[in-house]
């Protein structure tokens, strides 16, 4: 959840954005974001695992990328803004609420399920691994397109510290490596949204009235 990959794609059209099989890679990987963001929230509630809700924030930063590409990109600068600051909005808050929940699960010393924790992680791997794979064509295109690649190469690792808070849990016994990992990404996610609120809002603010 790298600055590059949260703020808000360049106003201008990119090379590829009349390109039909390049639309079709940004509505696959929206799809696959958008469901493993359903997903992991989901169970991350049902499991008790705040690393799991954390690594959900990933998957909605992503979808809002590429849903920001599909339908703002080219419009007037004000309406690119205004989605990005409702983006970043609701990136911060969902980070808050993560933030919350780890220290609720602290608190409590709730023990999330290592197996759940570890069948959803190796899910989620793989669906950041497809969409790898389907943007790696476009790795070297626009900056907009090579961000969104960059940022799903990262978040290959943050689906990895999951696996390895889930074998934490396991080997420990105890809920603090599913707190601990999602602390970090929350934290990490907090700060892209500050990224993106200031940018759009001053972008806004720039607007004539």
């Amino acid at each position: 959840m790298a600055d590059a990959c949260c703020t808000p794609p360049p106003l201008n059209l990119d090379r590829n954005r009349g390109n039909p099989a390049y639309r079709r890679v940004l509505w696959v990987v929206l799809g696959i974001n958008a469901a493993m963001f359903l997903t992991e929230i989901g169970v991350g509630l049902a499991a008790g695992s705040a690393s799991l809700q954390a690594d959900a924030l990933d998957f909605l930063g992503d979808a809002g990328n590429y849903a920001i590409s599909l339908f703002v990109v080219g419009m007037a600068l004000r309406y690119r803004a205004s989605a990005a600051l409702a983006k970043g909005a609701t990136m911060g808050a969902f980070g808050l609420w993560v933030i919350a929940m780890a220290i609720w699960h602290a608190a409590h010393g709730t023990l999330p399920s290592a197996f759940t924790m570890g069948a959803v992680g190796v899910m989620a791997l793989a669906a950041n691994v497809a969409s790898f794979g389907l943007l790696w064509a476009y790795r070297n295109g626009d900056a907009n397109m090579r961000s969104a690649w960059i940022c799903t190469r990262n978040d290959v690792l943050g689906n990895l510290a999951v696996l390895l808070a889930a074998l934490g849990v396991f080997g420990t016994g105890t809920g603090w490596p599913d707190v601990i990992v999602a602390s970090c990404m929350a934290g990490l996610a907090l700060q892209g949204a500050f990224v993106v609120v200031r940018q759009s809002a001053g972008e806004l603010k720039a607007q004539p009235a």
